[in-house]
């Protein structure tokens, strides 16, 4: 499962070896009304045709896979540049919480890449954008009003133990400080599934098969 708003596409520099393993990509759809996350992972999860799946979500798409867990049998829930509990969450997340702050975030300018293209100087802020062009998938205002609101407002305080968790030790979204219990992944930001897929492609097979990884 992608990060918020993402495509699958953000996965398409990850090769698992084919004879190990079936890929299949998961996409977000728009919510419903008044839709709650738990709904929303019970929906999604009815995609999944297959027993005991391994669920790998990124960023938000992590939170969602965890939630997902809670209506099928998984073999494995592994999430990247995300958080088990909200107790992981960093200090300005949690004060949005409390002053309802996220409500204010101007969601249309996000969605208009094009405008930010037109203020933003220098090659690597526009490289960045060009990437935010190609893997933003859901342009709809709604969604991602819905999405920060479930993030910000996501209640899962006890974590499950048995959750694999790879993080990067550069993350500016959820600062490694605030995690507990993962593997971290040298250089490796909020992005990292994007620009560190070789360590994903020499590491990952061997996380879901539980044997060893070369983590350099």
């Amino acid at each position: 499962m992608p990060g918020l708003a993402a495509s699958a596409a953000i996965f398409e520099r990850i090769q698992l070896p084919e004879a190990d393993f079936e890929v299949h990509l998961l996409e977000w759809e728009i919510p419903l009304a008044k839709e709650s996350l738990d709904d929303y992972a019970k929906r999604i999860a009815k995609k999944i045709k297959r027993e005991n799946p391994v669920l790998i979500g990124v960023s938000f798409g992590g939170i969602l896979v965890q939630e997902m867990a809670k209506h099928i049998n998984t073999r494995k829930v592994i999430i990247i540049s995300s958080v088990k509990s909200n107790l992981e969450f960093p200090r300005r997340m949690k004060i949005a919480k409390t002053t309802k702050a996220y409500k204010l975030i101007p969601m249309s300018l996000i969605l208009n890449l094009e405008n930010l293209a037109k203020f933003s100087f220098g090659t690597k802020i526009n490289h960045r954008l060009k990437l935010y062009e190609k893997f933003l998938s859901v342009r709809d205002i709604g969604y991602l009003e819905w999405a920060v609101e479930k993030v910000i407002l996501w209640d899962r305080t006890v974590v499950d133990e048995s959750v694999i968790h790879i993080h990067g030790d550069m993350d500016d979204v959820f600062p490694i400080k605030y995690i507990k219990e993962c593997t971290v992944v040298e250089g490796g930001t909020h992005i990292m599934i994007l620009n560190k897929y070789r360590w994903f492609n020499a590491n990952l097979a061997a996380v879901i098969l539980d044997t060893k990884a070369t983590v350099d």
